[in-house]
């Protein structure tokens, strides 16, 4: 479903994406995670369409996400980290706007809506302001308009951000309602989150992927008893030590690199010292955005 083959991303002389290559099967949840800085948000970006690669290639679908960016886009529905909501706008009157940025028009446009309301939970509430809102709500909306449209992939960058406990199981059960249907990718820094909603997980450190896989084998293969030891193992060092130990565990000590759970990279790595960038300078972002 998204096949990304050798990324990267640099700002300057700092690299924020390493040489990262994956594939996403259709008709999973899958979890992203990293500590902060590790490049998941410029990722997620890039993969969407919003940012621009410096190398790599992305394919949604059988499409090249920047030489058809329309049919690419057409297949995700994105949330990030900030919603990109019109709080001077009901949900019902952001939502028809969406809708019709994505080329919905009439009945269809009415029944997208009437969808998306019905999932996210927005019903009582699609009258009124996004302004005046709660925050669980404002990310309700969302997701809401990443939905629109019934796209195959949906992206979700740090949906539960500064929502209190009950408001994040409520998106947790809409995340896993979502995944019933839809392929999902989100990231989280709340990793019991992640080990109950995803069935395999990405991990990256320093721009580089150390581990994919369920988190079932991320524990056993690391003889970790929970993610959060695995998480803390696996990006608190070197990202190529540790791909090459998780390898081993995994594979054992003559697997090549190109049959690994993780891509090969080259030994130039990252300054450490460097914070990620600005993720959406207006130089990188494309003026394509309409799909979102």
């Amino acid at each position: 479903m998204i096949k990304v083959e050798h990324l990267t991303k640099c700002y300057g002389d700092f690299v924020a994406v390493k040489d990262l290559s994956f594939e996403i099967e259709e008709g999973h949840v899958y979890g992203f995670l990293g500590p902060n800085g590790a490049g998941k948000s410029t990722t997620m970006n890039i993969i969407t369409g919003c940012l621009s690669p410096t190398d790599g290639r992305i394919l949604i679908g059988e499409h090249d996400i920047y030489e058809e960016p329309e049919a690419a886009k057409r297949l995700i529905g994105y949330l990030p980290e900030i919603p990109p909501l019109y709080t001077n706008e009901t949900p019902l009157e952001y939502l028809e706007f969406v809708g019709e940025a994505k080329g919905l028009k009439g009945n269809e446009l009415k029944e997208e809506i009437a969808m998306a309301i019905e999932k996210t939970g927005l019903e009582n509430m699609k009258n009124r302001l996004i302004g005046n809102l709660s925050k669980g709500y404002k990310q309700r909306v969302g997701i809401a308009q990443a939905i629109m449209g019934n796209p195959k992939v949906i992206i979700l960058d740090e949906p539960t951000v500064g929502l209190d406990p009950i408001q994040i199981i409520e998106i947790r059960d809409l995340i896993k309602e979502l995944g019933q249907t839809h392929t999902v990718i989100f990231s989280s820094h709340i990793l019991s989150e992640v080990q109950a909603i995803c069935e395999q997980v990405l991990i990256i450190s320093k721009g580089e992927l150390v581990a994919f896989d369920t988190t079932e084998n991320l524990e056993k293969n690391t003889n970790k008893g929970s993610l959060e030891d695995v998480f803390i193992e696996l990006t608190a060092n070197d990202p190529e030590a540790l791909k090459n130990m998780y390898r081993e565990k995994m594979y054992g000590a003559q697997m090549t690199p190109e049959n690994a759970a993780t891509p090969e990279v080259k030994e130039e790595q990252a300054s450490p010292e460097a914070p990620e960038a600005p993720e959406n300078t207006e130089s990188e972002v494309r003026e394509d955005e309409s799909s979102f």
